[in-house]
């Protein structure tokens, strides 16, 4: 089973719906500090089924939802979809 989509919603710095297109072979992630990368490893394991805040660097699990911003209010829900190919 292969990873080929990821789209993250309200999760934790990804307000804005953000679709990653996830090509054959490695796959590398790459940006300066504080624009997500972690994050988008820890919406792969969310998505996959890790219930432990603290596995996803958080106090609780309100705290994966996307918390607001001086420009955007926060929201109520996050949602993360994972496209697999056989």
């Amino acid at each position: 089973m292969e990873f080929v989509r990821l789209r993250v919603s309200g999760f934790k710095s990804f307000c804005d719906a953000t679709e990653l297109d996830i090509g054959h072979g490695l796959t590398g992630i790459v940006g300066p500090n504080g624009c997500g990368k972690s994050n988008i490893v820890e919406a792969l394991r969310w998505v996959m089924g890790e219930s432990s805040a603290r596995g996803l660097r958080g106090g609780e699990m309100d705290d994966v939802i996307f918390g607001g911003s001086a420009m955007r209010a926060p929201f109520d829900l996050a949602e993360v979809a994972l496209g697999l190919k056989q």
